[in-house]
């Protein structure tokens, strides 16, 4: 039975799991290398309860109570659960080398779970020492809010650990998916068009960027776009494009807009930078 949760990565996703974690009352660990993160993490959690504390959606004592739930560690050796959910950053390499690290200082019926919005979980789970437990917990941001959870399971992966997944995504208020691994698995997969077609129509200086924005939240959709990319980050989008388009086989129709890598050269990733399609105070 799953008791205590460390989420590695203390980003905004990270942070965020972390947040909905403690909230479900599970003793929740959040870990990251850097320091200065850590702190970025706990000040994006206090910030996040302090919110629902003003619109009476948590008291006082349930904001404390949350709060002492949460361990903030940068040493990994503290890192002892029986879930691990990483949200470090999206390199292969980088999620195996440590789902390996913990494994070595954890016991062996350990669930290791990839919150990757694209990367292949079953290239990730066969280089990793317990593959049978390696599967895909993709949350979406900001992960307190939205409630959609991708269970992302390989051809590898123990049944008995996609269930535990699924049931304890039900436990935290979530709406769990059941997905076998592809490029950009269900959601991901099925926005690529929303947005690559969109920068198309910038490419070919049809309109500008406000009128899409406003024509397809007109249409119903809750956000435009261009607003979208900005939310996610322009990076972790154009990283998601490249991951789509490389496994697919490269098909025209899903090739990257090179406006997407301008603006991640630039270093306008979006809301997070302050400035990305939009510019923010």
């Amino acid at each position: 039975m799953v008791q205590t949760i460390c989420i590695c990565g203390a980003g905004t996703m990270g942070s965020g799991i972390a947040q909905v974690s403690a909230q479900s009352g599970f003793h929740t660990i959040l870990y990251d290398l850097n320091a200065s993160m850590l702190e970025k993490g706990k000040a994006n959690i206090e910030k996040g309860l302090s919110s629902l504390l003003a619109k009476n959606k948590i008291t006082e004592k349930e904001q404390a109570d949350i709060i002492s739930r949460i361990q903030f560690v940068s040493d990994l050796s503290y890192c002892i659960a029986d879930l691990f959910i990483e949200a470090i950053v999206e390199k292969p390499e980088a999620k195996i080398a440590l789902f390996n690290q913990l494994a070595e200082i954890n016991h062996s019926d350990t669930i290791f779970a990839s919150n990757t919005s694209s990367l292949s979980v079953s290239q990730i789970a066969k280089s990793v020492m317990h593959p049978r437990r390696v599967l895909g917990m993709h949350f979406f941001n900001p992960a307190p809010l939205m409630k959609l959870v991708e269970v992302v399971h390989t051809d590898q992966s123990d049944p008995a650990v996609v269930d535990t997944v699924y049931n304890l995504a039900i436990r935290m208020g979530k709406t769990p998916v059941l997905c076998k691994d592809a490029p950009g698995f269900i959601v991901n997969h099925v926005a690529r068009p929303y947005y690559l077609e969109a920068l198309k129509l910038i490419e070919m200086d049809v309109t500008d960027i406000e009128t899409i924005d406003r024509m397809m939240e007109a249409t119903g959709f809750k956000m435009g776009p261009f607003k979208l990319m900005d939310l996610i980050g322009n990076d972790i989008n154009y990283a998601v494009s490249c991951s789509v388009y490389e496994q697919m086989g490269k098909p025209e129709r899903l090739k990257p807009s090179p406006l997407q890598q301008k603006k991640v050269e630039s270093g306008e990733l979006g809301k997070k930078t302050g400035k990305g399609y939009y510019r923010y105070s």
